[in-house]
């Protein structure tokens, strides 16, 4: 016997036919298989563990600064799997370092959530680069590439001017690009390689943010990149920690003077995540083979689990978070 239709059964099916109707069917379209409407009569679960690779990796070096394409396995940044909701409509981002990684993974969000953005890498990247541009480009956003090394000041004013050029504004920046080598012994790091860290890590986002800071209008956002390093720092990573370590500082200095001009300003550590840094010196060749298998989880992150933390760091939504520095990784780092 047909069950009687009552007042809660109407709403339930109205309610389900817009969840549906709601879902973009361009992403849909895009890859059936991973943007797929899930049943709503179970919880949709993935085991964490089970998620993606385990150590023990395939020992592989590149030379500075490497190229994700052509890692084993290929870093997942969402390329597959990362659908928006419009979250970001109309924003204009700016991401360092957003060829691949951690910032190749913000910027497929940024996009896929309605925002412009422009990518910064180091014309040797140009490889991952064109990839990005190119899903930037399908989410039906603008995409602006700008190659250069923001060791230079000058250059990181004009990757600022361009950026805000191009995007016709600019309200949110990302300071991603990060330079990382593993040395045993501080006597093994020279003073060139040194600096380089120095300016990469923290001279860079320091004139990025003087030169963007004149465009930032109320409600933007400005997130850098710390990591589980400026908490408990590996022995062989003495230069990389201390950048990382003034991050966690400049994140919580800068937003306490910029909160009354209604600009907020967060961080997000990782602990390991599985990227073109890890493989081109940021790790001993030893350490990739089993790296992040010391987790609670039992294996590295991917760029594609952080990408969310960027996007609701950025969410209007997070209007009360400033001055944070948001952790993920994998059960094992702090905050």
């Amino acid at each position: 016997m047909e069950k009687q239709i009552t007042r809660r059964n109407a709403i339930g099916k109205i309610a389900a036919t817009i969840t549906v109707a709601a879902v973009s069917p361009g992403y849909l379209a895009q890859s059936p298989k991973q943007y797929k409407i899930h049943n709503a009569e179970g919880p949709d679960l993935t085991d964490p563990t089970t998620k993606y690779p385990k150590p023990p990796f395939k020992r592989q070096f590149q030379p500075f600064p490497g190229l994700a394409s052509k890692m084993d396995p290929v870093p997942d940044h969402g390329e597959e799997s990362y659908v928006g909701s419009g979250r970001l409509r109309g924003r204009k981002a700016l991401i360092t370092g957003g060829d691949s990684g951690i910032g190749r993974a913000a910027a497929i969000a940024y996009a896929r959530e309605g925002a412009d953005v422009a990518i910064n890498y180091l014309p040797e990247e140009e490889p991952d680069a064109r990839q990005v541009i190119e899903l930037i480009r399908k989410a039906g956003r603008k995409a602006v590439a700008i190659p250069g090394d923001i060791r230079d000041e000058n250059f990181c004013k004009e990757l600022v001017s361009e950026a805000v050029e191009q995007l016709n504004g600019l309200d949110i920046l990302v300071n991603n690009a990060g330079h990382q080598k593993t040395h045993p012994s501080v006597l093994d790091i020279s003073t060139e390689e040194f600096d380089r860290t120095m300016k990469t890590n923290i001279y860079a986002p320091f004139w990025i943010i003087k030169a963007a800071l004149p465009h930032l209008k109320p409600g933007s956002c400005i997130i850098g990149l710390s990591s589980v390093q400026a908490y408990d720092p590996s022995e062989d990573l003495y230069d990389y920690a201390q950048t990382k370590a003034a991050t966690t500082s400049y994140v919580k200095s800068l937003a306490k003077q910029l909160g009354p001009k209604g600009i907020r300003v967060n961080g997000v550590a990782p602990g390991p995540v599985w990227t073109a840094l890890e493989i081109s010196g940021g790790q001993t060749q030893e350490k990739i083979e089993k790296f992040g298998g010391d987790t609670p989880i039992g294996r590295p992150g991917q760029p594609a689990e952080l990408a969310s933390i960027f996007v609701q760091l950025a969410d209007n939504s997070a209007s009360f978070t400033t001055g944070h520095i948001y952790g993920a990784a994998g059960g094992s780092g702090q905050p």
